[in-house]
């Protein structure tokens, strides 16, 4: 279990630091928003494998809160882009 552990936190780490350069190169406003969203699922993922790796079920409001967040955040940022390039 311990292996397994840590080859899902070297490739989380990994995906965060990729989704971080995109986030800081990332040519338009709709790519840094999709940076944010990938990286909200990454923070996602390293809390729940954290608590399957603990066997501890406080987290669970907590995945549960950041899931809605990006799911809001991500239909927002559609909505205010699809009617940006409505206006033109």
């Amino acid at each position: 279990m311990t292996v397994v552990a840590v080859i899902v936190t070297a490739l989380l780490a990994v995906a965060g630091g990729l989704t971080m350069v995109r986030l800081m190169r990332g040519p338009s406003t709709l790519d840094r928003a999709v940076a944010t969203d990938v990286l909200l699922a990454v923070m996602v993922a390293g809390i729940a494998t954290e608590a399957a790796y603990s066997r501890d079920t406080t987290a669970l409001p907590v995945l549960v809160v950041l899931a809605i967040l990006g799911f809001i955040g991500s239909v927002s940022v559609a909505r205010f882009a699809a009617r940006k390039n409505n206006s033109r």
